[in-house]
């Protein structure tokens, strides 16, 4: 089994898209780490804001079966198989981080470029595996966080429940905003 990381994010009926997105997900690992959920603006195109969060699963799925696997995800959860890069998302699910594997692999960049580009993914990152070492950075995401030009993305941070639990109660650490 790897530790892969998924960056889940909605801008379309929000709320209840991650939490159908959770229960799939759910349903393809069985158990699940989270991070809060953080409200920001849409980045790349004018819409409507997004929930965004980091999801922690163990998968033996190989890299490219895994992509897949979420793409169908995505589709039963009314994504078009067309949709433009960036757009408004019903669902959005993407790899952040597959164990320590870095490069292209299966046609998939990892780590996710969006790890150190936007606070939206490696704030909740951060949050959910502080201690954790970026595969080329060299650096753990608290540290890649607390160096992060936050003013320059604003977060807010929501209370969500799913299955009983408010999501990022299992989160290890608290960070500053």
């Amino acid at each position: 089994m790897t530790e892969v990381f998924l960056g889940v994010g909605s801008n379309i009926d929000r709320e209840s898209n991650l939490i159908a997105g959770l229960d799939a997900l759910s349903a393809l690992f069985g158990d699940l780490r989270t991070s809060a959920v953080y409200e920001s603006e849409a980045i790349g195109f004018s819409g409507d804001p997004f929930l965004n969060m980091v999801v922690r699963a163990q998968s033996e799925l190989a890299v490219g079966a895994l992509q897949r696997a979420l793409r169908d995800i995505e589709y039963a959860h009314g994504r078009p198989k067309n949709a433009k890069r960036f757009s408004s998302r019903r669902l959005d699910i993407d790899i952040l981080l597959v164990g320590t594997l870095a490069g292209d692999i299966d046609g998939v960049a990892l780590p996710r470029g969006e790890v150190l580009e936007n606070a939206f993914v490696l704030r909740p990152l951060a949050e959910l595996a502080p201690r954790h070492v970026h595969p080329t950075m060299n650096q753990t995401f608290s540290s890649l966080w607390a160096s992060y030009d936050q003013p320059s993305q604003p977060l807010t941070r929501l209370a969500l429940a799913w299955r009983g639990r408010t999501l990022g109660d299992d989160a290890p650490l608290e960070l500053a905003s």
